[in-house]
């Protein structure tokens, strides 16, 4: 789901315009956004939650030529999701087929014969 989608969304449930939807989706964000540039963590019972994480400095690698690249420390925001959420998105009543499920299930079926073997 884009931004513009989650502004329709809103705008048809809540029955306002667009354009009002559009602020209560970026006020949301803008929002949300500030507590986290503070470090504060944000809950959302049921959904999930929002937190930053300090990282220290440390000396990376270049992929391309193998060298040495020192990486700065930094903060970046975290999600963990809910066990609502959590329990919604594992029941399947995402885009995933039936079939697609019972052929994952086969295959770690198969995955546990051969640890066993």
């Amino acid at each position: 789901m884009t931004k513009s989608e989650l502004i329709d969304a809103v705008a048809k449930r809540t029955k306002i315009t667009k354009s009002r939807a559009e602020l209560v989706v970026n006020c949301i964000f803008e929002t949300m956004t500030t507590s986290l540039e503070r470090g504060e963590g944000i809950e959302i019972r049921g959904f999930g939650s929002f937190t930053v994480r300090d990282y220290k400095p440390y000396n990376g690698r270049n992929p391309r030529t193998g060298k040495p690249v020192p990486v700065p420390e930094k903060r970046l925001p975290f999600f963990k999701v809910g066990k609502e959420l959590k329990e919604l998105v594992n029941q399947g009543t995402g885009p995933i087929s039936e079939d697609d499920d019972d052929d994952d299930d086969d295959d770690v079926t198969s995955d546990d014969d051969d640890s066993e073997g």
